[in-house]
């Protein structure tokens, strides 16, 4: 209750004062009356015909100033203009433009994540890019070659959908890490925004392409692009695809996880990123954080108050009182002299 008024204020609030003003003259005019009325008393209404007056009707009577009254003061207050507060809100955001590059290697089926990498790898993914409401982002994959699956927008459902149709086998098999930067780099360089990062998450080594990582990383830092690097998979030895039957099935088995983490530091230095390791889904989980944290976009927020008229409410429940009291005086509840 106390929410609907203080979102309420009255455009003329002197008129409110009419209110307390009414109820005092009335009083008054009620105690007056009543002071100069004279009254008669009979033994018996009998041959009057005021018999037929029923005890409700004079009840009803009786109340009839109160009614009147009451219509004055609903009048009086939407005199007063009340008017409720619309608060409006405008936001400007300084947005950051950023490309995910993401490996779509057989070795990312690997089980030392559960599902596997590949399956962790986009929800955390989904769930990172519903923290950024106000950049635009991006997705390209990589596997022995590379290709851009989304390129930048704001519509952030369509890159959430592309994350999650994300499978493995439908490129040539192996680890083209610099064809993957290179695409993120060639997508995301003619932006004009101020902050432009790409977030490049593998799990092996570079053994495919014809651009080479630390080639794509000197692009990439001439157009003032800041890569971040996340190595995905657990130390020893994971569960992972060895070969391929004819009909596209993996063969799983025990293999060394090998991620060329020098590169990848290497890669990061270079642009002015930071390199990652993720050895489970909790820790990759921290690591989107912690970006998420690093890459603040600028936001400005300026209220804006609009108000709307509220006054209908009151005039029209005071005409109806009105009304109803004035129906009810020359109608249901006449006097015995009418």
């Amino acid at each position: 209750m106390m929410a609907v008024w203080s979102d309420l204020r009255f455009l003329n609030p002197e008129m409110l004062l009419l209110a307390p003003l009414l109820i005092v003259l009335a009083l008054w005019w009620q105690r007056r009356t009543a002071q100069e009325g004279a009254t008669l008393r009979f033994s018996s209404l009998q041959g009057t015909g005021a018999g037929e007056i029923s005890f409700w009707r004079v009840r009803l009577r009786l109340a009839l100033p109160y009614l009147r009254l009451l219509a004055l003061v609903l009048l009086s207050v939407a005199i007063a203009r009340p008017q409720r507060m619309l608060k409006e809100e405008r936001i400007r955001a300084e947005g950051i433009d950023i490309m995910m590059v993401m490996d779509l290697s057989s070795s990312m089926l690997a089980q030392d994540f559960q599902p596997n990498r590949l399956e962790v790898s986009k929800r955390v993914a989904i769930e990172f890019v519903g923290r950024r409401p106000y950049d635009r982002i991006g997705l390209a994959v990589f596997s022995g070659e590379a290709f851009t699956q989304c390129p930048l927008t704001t519509d952030h459902a369509v890159v959430k959908q592309f994350l999650a149709q994300l499978q493995c086998g439908f490129l040539e098999d192996g680890t083209a890490i610099g064809m993957g930067l290179a695409t993120g780099v060639n997508r995301i360089k003619d932006s004009e925004v101020k902050s432009k990062v790409i977030i490049l998450l593998t799990d092996g080594v570079n053994n495919a392409g014809y651009i080479k990582p630390a080639t794509a990383a000197e692009i990439a830092a001439q157009y003032g692009i800041k890569v971040y690097t996340i190595g995905v998979g657990s130390m020893g030895d994971a569960l992972t695809p060895v070969s391929r039957r004819s009909d596209g099935q993996y063969i799983f088995g025990l293999a060394r996880v090998e991620i060329d983490e020098t590169l990848m530091q290497q890669i990061a230095e270079m642009t002015g990123g930071k390199y990652f390791r993720a050895t489970s889904e909790q820790s990759l989980e921290k690591i989107y954080a912690e970006i998420d944290a690093l890459e603040k976009t600028k936001i400005e927020v300026t209220a804006i108050k609009r108000y709307s008229e509220a006054y209908r409410f009151w005039l029209l429940a005071g005409l109806l009182i009105l009304l109803t009291e004035f129906a009810l005086r020359h109608s249901i509840v006449k006097s015995i002299t009418d």
